[in-house]
């Protein structure tokens, strides 16, 4: 049978990971594209003395079992994908997406990341890239000497190039969605990688088959919100604060048993 010394442990653990969770959240409150992650728990095995219903003698039974919980675990963190506010900036390379999808980049190694974060810009080969360096797929070239740039909200790139009157289409941008985008694994800079729990990548236009459409001259928010966190801070905290309380409890029960014995 475990102790209420295991018990109360289990749970200051849990909690410690749900404040980690949410200084996480708080420290990317103002990061580009960010999405909040909220712990999940579950309870550990029960010790079950006595099943409900158990024969109580020749003609009875118990109404009800008899189990003792073992305490909790993080099961996992979700995140949540909802949409963030949108800032107005201006730069004709910072990208916002209204809707649902995701950026596909190429990493160093080849493998394809996909990033939420729109802040953009171009490398001296003309490339789109992130600030990573990391170049947008499918890759998109701007001519040299090309004066602005337009990216229309179904992805389509223009430039408007010296000598020309009306500016040519150079590019696509694309968007990626998944059937469960919060199984997407988190690598940081802003990046995620295609898991077993996300589902294959669904490439498209934007503003088709679901996906978002794209807002040039914008950067989406974090989805973070302070007043949010800060209250499940103080909840956790005095979560904790009685975890703590249940262990000296325990402390103080063990000492007077082994002083009266």
């Amino acid at each position: 049978m475990p102790s209420a010394l295991n018990i109360a442990r289990s749970g200051l653990e849990a909690l410690d990971a749900r404040l980690r969770t949410i200084s996480n959240n708080l420290a990317n409150a103002n990061t580009v594209g960010f999405k909040r992650d909220r712990a999940a728990f579950e309870t550990l095995l029960y010790q079950t003395s006595r099943p409900g219903g158990a024969p109580q003698g020749a003609d009875a039974r118990f109404g009800m079992g008899l189990s003792t919980g073992a305490g909790v675990r993080v099961a996992g963190t979700e995140r949540v994908h909802s949409q963030g506010g949108f800032t107005t900036t201006g730069n004709a390379l910072d990208l916002a997406i209204d809707g649902e999808g995701l950026f596909e980049v190429t990493l160093p190694d080849g493998r394809a990341a996909f990033t939420r974060a729109g802040a953009l810009t171009r490398n001296a080969e003309g490339l789109i890239v992130t600030p990573q360096g990391y170049p947008l797929a499918p890759g998109l070239q701007i001519p040299e000497g090309a004066t602005g740039i337009t990216v229309g909200a179904d992805g389509t790139v223009s430039a408007q190039l010296p000598g020309e009157a009306a500016p040519t289409q150079v590019g696509q941008i694309t968007l990626t969605a998944f059937i469960n985008p919060a199984g997407l694994e988190p690598i940081g800079e802003n990046l995620y990688l295609e898991s077993g729990s996300s589902g294959a990548p669904l490439p498209g236009a934007p503003g088709a088959n679901g996906l978002g459409r794209i807002r040039q001259g914008s950067l989406e928010s974090s989805n973070v919100s302070t007043v949010q966190e800060l209250v499940e801070m103080i909840e956790t905290q005095r979560a904790y604060e009685i975890n703590s309380k249940v262990i000296s409890a325990a402390d103080e029960m063990m000492r007077y048993v082994n002083q009266a014995v």
